[in-house]
């Protein structure tokens, strides 16, 4: 099975875990590190993540992998929080963090409302209108990013 098919299998039967114990799937990685095979997931909740939900999702999730049975080739399995820098995956998140400051990568140059061409944007999130990601620039400006062009998005930690 393509690792591609493995995580998308995956990732519908952790939503069927998480959503009813009011956690969400933020990423998921399926990856040869070294000789091995890791199935990392990243999971998050309203007001965070414990070490004790990781380790509950993960023997859960280990018991139906278990049963399901897909997975042909030896892996390690990981569940975490996503961190303070978590990943913009979904469009709902660009409205869920709005106000936060962001870093985001774009495939290829997008100019900023100065005109300034970049891939790389860091500014309080003003949301996502119509597709498309506002950013208002820690240099003043305001940068327009087209949410299919975000190659990388993360929150950034303000100390």
């Amino acid at each position: 099975m393509a690792m591609d098919e493995v995580v998308d299998r995956v990732s519908a039967l952790a939503e069927n875990l998480l959503t009813p114990q009011g956690m969400e799937l933020v990423d998921i990685e399926y990856k040869r590190e070294g000789r091995h095979m890791v199935l990392r997931l990243f999971v998050d909740r309203d007001g965070g993540i414990t070490l004790d939900d990781c380790a509950l999702v993960s023997r859960e999730l280990s018991e139906i992998l278990d049963v399901e049975d897909f997975i042909s080739e030896n892996y390690t399995l990981e569940v975490s929080s996503p961190g303070l820098n978590r990943p913009l995956k979904k469009e709902s998140d660009y409205e869920r963090y709005r106000g936060r400051l962001v870093k985001v990568k774009t495939f290829e140059l997008v100019a900023d409302e100065a005109g300034n061409p970049r891939k790389t944007f860091l500014g309080d999130l003003g949301g996502l209108v119509d597709g498309v990601v506002i950013l208002n620039l820690r240099e003043g400006q305001i940068a327009r990013i087209p949410f299919d062009k975000i190659a990388k998005a993360n929150l950034e930690f303000e100390f």
